[in-house]
C-alpha cells in the first residue's frame, strides 16, 4: 500500500494542504556568539579534548530542552499525544529533511533510529529476493572494503545466508584523488559481473568511517547505472551537516544519513530516502513489525510500538540551532572543513607525518598519520593507544591501524613506516587547544619508550 502525506496515520489531514515548506536558509540577522556556543555545549566534560564528533555527534542545550519538552508532552497525556501530536510532529521533521536534501516527495522520507536500521531495511528485501528465488544463487552484493561493520554483518545475516555472494572493493589509503577510487570501483564492478553473475545491490559510502574519505558518490552511482546494477544504496551516515546533499543529483535508490552525528540531534535518529520509483518497485519494510505493517515505510517507521520518539521530533529545533550561525548549515560545513584541514596540517607538521587524503577529499573529519615510533602493529595496539590517550591525557580520538599488504612499501616518516592514523573531527564547539592537547600527548609518547611499553606490553 502506497503511503500518502495527507493520510492521518502519516501526520496529515484529508482536509489540509501539503505541509508548509521549511526554509533551510538562516533567518537571523545576527550570528551566534562564542559565549552562546560555549553555553550550548556546557554539558560536555571540560576535561576532555573531544575531537571525535564523528562517532556520536553532539547535541546543543537548546535542542536538548526541546527534546525534554516533547518527552513531557507525552508523559502528561500519552493518549492525546499519540492520536493528535506524534504523527504531525514526525511529518514536520520529515518535511525539514525533504527540503534539506532536495527530495521530490515527502513520502520518500522515513525517519528511523540510525543508518544500521536503514541498512537492515534495504538488505532484508534483498535477502527475501534471494530466499524466494527471485535472484539467482551467487548473484552478488557489491560494497567497499571499508564499509561500516554493522553493514557487513547485515549482509552476512540477510544476504549470504540466503545464497547471495559479496564482492568487497579494496580502496587505496592513503588516497590523493577520486580517480584512484573510481578505478578500483570499476574493477569491482567487472569482478561482480564475472561468470554471468548479476549485481543486485551496490552499497556505496558517501563518507567512509574509518579511514574517513569523501567518496565521489555521484560518479560511482552513474557507473552502477551504466553497468546495470539493480539497486543502489548510499550509506551516508556522516553526510548531513558535513557535505551538500542533493538526492536527485546523486540518483541512488536509497540514501541514509544520521541526524545525530553532524546535524545536532540527540541520539538516535536518521532519515532514509527511498526514491519513489524504488519504494513502489521494491518490497521495503521496517524490521520491527507493528500494526502499521503494509501502510508504507514512512508510516511503518513512525510507529514501531511505545517508545521515546523525541529524537525524531526535534529535527526542526536542530534546524533552528544551525540557522543561528552565519550562513546556516552551509557556513558550519565550510568552517568545520577549513578548521579540520588546518588542525590536521598542524598535527602532521608537528609529528613529521602526512594526511591520509587530500583536503578536497575530506569534510569535517580528516586522517592524520601518527609517528612510526609509536609502533602500532595491530588493531589491538590502536585500541590500546586510543584508551591510553583518553584515560591518561584526556583526549578522545579514534585510531586507525593501517597494516601493509604484501609488496607494499607504505608511507614513511624519518623513523619508519607509518602504520596508524588519528581521525580528527571538528565541530562548532572545538577549540585549537583540543588539537594541541593531542599533539603534545602524542609527541610525549613518541619520545618516551617507557610510556609506550605501558600500553604495548612485550
Amino acid at each position: 500500500m502506497q503511503e500518502n502525506s495527507k493520510d492521518a496515520r502519516n501526520g496529515g489531514d484529508s482536509l489540509s494542504t501539503t505541509p508548509t515548506q521549511v526554509s533551510k536558509k538562516p533567518r537571523v540577522s545576527f550570528s551566534i556568539t562564542e559565549h552562546e556556543i560555549h553555553n550550548e555545549f556546557s554539558h560536555h566534560n571540560p576535561n576532555v579534548a573531544r575531537i571525535n564528533n564523528g562517532s556520536f555527534g553532539s547535541c546543543p542545550g537548546s535542542v536538548l530542552a526541546a527534546q525534554k519538552n516533547w518527552q513531557l508532552q507525552f508523559l502528561q497525556q500519552p493518549d492525546d499525544f499519540y492520536f493528535n501530536t506524534l504523527r504531525k510532529g514526525i511529518l514536520h521533521s520529515r518535511t525539514v529533511i525533504k527540503d534539506l536534501i532536495n527530495a521530490d516527495d515527502i513520502d520518500e522520507i522515513s525517519l528511523v533510529d540510525n543508518a544500521t536500521t536503514a541498512a537492515a531495511i534495504v538488505l532484508q528485501q534483498i535477502g527475501r529476493a534471494f530466499a524466494e528465488g527471485n535472484f539467482a544463487k551467487n548473484d552478488t552484493v557489491l560494497m567497499l572494503h571499508c564499509a561500516y561493520q554493522a553493514v557487513k554483518k547485515s549482509i552476512q545475516a540477510y544476504v549470504t545466508r540466503a545464497g547471495g555472494s559479496v564482492i568487497e572493493i579494496q580502496l587505496p589509503f592513503p588516497v590523493t584523488s577520486n580517480e584512484e577510487i573510481i578505478s578500483e570501483f570499476k574493477r569491482g564492478i567487472e569482478k561482480g559481473k564475472s561468470n554471468g553473475k548479476k549485481i543486485r545491490l551496490a552499497i556505496i559510502d558517501h563518507i567512509t568511517s574509518m579511514p574517513c574519505v569523501v567518496i565521489p558518490v555521484k560518479e560511482l552511482v552513474k557507473i552502477c547505472r551504466e553497468e546495470g546494477v539493480d539497486q543502489i544504496f548510499v550509506d551516508a551516515a556522516h553526510a548531513i551537516g558535513s557535505v551538500e546533499i542533493n538526492v536527485k543529483e546523486i540518483g541512488a535508490d536509497f540514501y541514509v544519513s544520521n541526524l545525530h552525528k553532524w546535524f545536532f540531534c540527540p541520539p538516535s535518529v536518521a532519515f532514509l530516502y527511498c526514491k519513489k520509483a524504488a519504494s513502489s518497485k521494491f518490497d521495503v519494510h521496517h524490521p520491527v513489525v507493528s500494526h502499521e505493517y503494509g501502510n508504507g515505510l514512512p508510516i511503518e517507521s513512525a510507529w514501531i510500538g511505545t517508545r521515546d520518539y523525541s529524537s525524531q521530533l526535534v529535527v526542526p529545533a536542530a534546524l533552528e540551532f544551525v540557522n543561528r550561525f552565519e550562513d546556516g548549515i552551509q557556513g558550519i560545513m565550510k568552517r568545520n572543513h577549513e578548521e579540520v584541514v588546518k588542525m590536521g596540517k598542524m598535527l602532521a607538521e608537528s609529528w613529521g607525518t602526512n594526511l591520509g587524503s587530500s583536503p578536497e577529499m575530506c569534510a569535517g573529519m580528516i586522517m592524520v598519520g601518527l609517528p612510526s615510533r609509536l609502533r602500532v602493529s595491530s588493531e589491538d595496539d590502536a585500541l590500546r593507544l586510543r584508551s591510553h590517550l583518553r584515560e591518561c591525557h584526556g583526549v578522545e580520538v579514534p585510531i586507525h591501524y593501517q597494516g601493509l599488504k604484501d609488496g607494499e612499501e607504505g608511507v614513511k616518516d624519518k623513523d619508519g613506516v607509518i602504520t596508524a592514523y588519528a581521525r580528527i573531527s571538528h565541530q562548532v564547539y572545538n577549540k585549537s587547544e583540543d588539537y594541541c592537547k593531542l599533539r603534545d600527548a602524542v609527541n610525549r609518547l613518541s619520545e618516551n619508550l617507557l610510556i609506550r611499553k605501558t600500553f604495548y606490553p612485550e
